[in-house]
C-alpha cells in the first residue's frame, strides 16, 4: 500500500506533535533545576500567547491541507521539508548545547556566564531561528502558504516581545558577550 502525499504530511506533522509534546517534558524538568538553583521567570504573559500560537499553528497546516485541498507542490515542498529538518537540527544543537539551561520559557540564573559555544558563536537566538524557519517551511511542505505567511507574521510579532523580554532578563553580561552577534542570520549587521 502508497501512502498519498496528505497521509504523508500528517505523519509528519504528528510527529512533529511528539517531538513537541517531548520538548515540553523537557523543558519542564529543566525549567525545575533553574528555579533550585535560584532561577528567575519572566514573560509569563505572553508565554500564553506563545504556547496558543504554536498549537494553532499545527491545527492550521492540517487544516490548510485538508479543508483547502492543497496538493503536494513538487520542488518546493521537497526545499521545505529540507529547510524544516534544518531548522530541527539547529534547534537541537541550541538545545544540546544550553544543556539544563534550555526551556520553552524565559528562565535565568543570575549571575550565570552567557552560552557563547555551539551555534550561540554566530547568532543571538539561533533557537527562535529554527522556529522562524519552521514555521515558514513547514506548512509549504504541503503548499500551506496562508498558514506559512500568517504565522510567520504572527510569530515575528510575537517574537519581537519575547526576545526583548528575554535579552533585558539575561542582563549586562549577556548584551556584552552579544554585542557582535546578530540576532538570527550569521553576517547580519
Amino acid at each position: 500500500m502508497v501512502m498519498s502525499s496528505v497521509s504523508l504530511y500528517l505523519v509528519f506533522l504528528g510527529l512533529l506533535v511528539v517531538e513537541r509534546l517531548g520538548e515540553l517534558v523537557l523543558s519542564a524538568r529543566n525549567a525545575r533545576r533553574v528555579l533550585a538553583e535560584g532561577g528567575k521567570e519572566l514573560g509569563q504573559r505572553h508565554y500564553r500567547v506563545m504556547t496558543l500560537l504554536h498549537t494553532a499553528f499545527l491545527f492550521a497546516c492540517v487544516g490548510e491541507v485538508l479543508l483547502l485541498s492543497r496538493p503536494f507542490p513538487g520542488v518546493i515542498g521537497w526545499a521545505a521539508l529540507a529547510v524544516a529538518v534544518l531548522a530541527q537540527a539547529l534547534r537541537y544543537w541550541a538545545i544540546l548545547t544550553l544543556g539544563y539551561r534550555w526551556n520553552t520559557r524565559i528562565l535565568f540564573l543570575p549571575g550565570a556566564e552567557p552560552v557563547t559555544a555551539g551555534p550561540y558563536r554566530f547568532v543571538r537566538h539561533p533557537n527562535y531561528l529554527a522556529v522562524i524557519l519552521e514555521l515558514f517551511a513547514v506548512p509549504l511542505i504541503h503548499g500551506g502558504f496562508l498558514t506559512a505567511i500568517v504565522f510567520s507574521l504572527a510569530n515575528a510579532v510575537l517574537l519581537t516581545v519575547r526576545i526583548r523580554a528575554e535579552e533585558a532578563a539575561l542582563g549586562a553580561e549577556y548584551a556584552r558577550a552579544f554585542s557582535s552577534r546578530p540576532r538570527f542570520f550569521p553576517g547580519q549587521s
